[in-house]
């Protein structure tokens, strides 16, 4: 079985540039207490990751951008 290809997105959003990765999932670790995890994308910024959703290999770049933004509008930009 082959493992997903790591994806990257750059994303300029409202004049900043935003890095987004997919991560593959992990299967639990009992010895460690670890809960298995599942593909997601991830925003990278300043040497830490937020989880922003779930990662499905192809997927269309402008349903993903679209994503992205709204995502980045709930939770990074929000209105006060």
């Amino acid at each position: 079985m082959s493992r997903p290809v790591v994806e990257q997105r750059r994303l300029q959003h409202r004049g900043r540039e935003f890095h987004f990765v997919s991560y593959d999932g992990r299967p639990a670790n009992f010895k460690r207490a670890q809960p298995a995890t599942t593909p997601a994308w991830w925003l990278m910024s300043a040497g830490t990751r937020w989880e922003v959703m779930p990662f499905h290999p192809g997927r269309d770049a402008a349903e993903l951008d679209l994503a992205f933004t709204a995502w980045l509008d709930a939770y990074v930009f929000p209105i006060t």
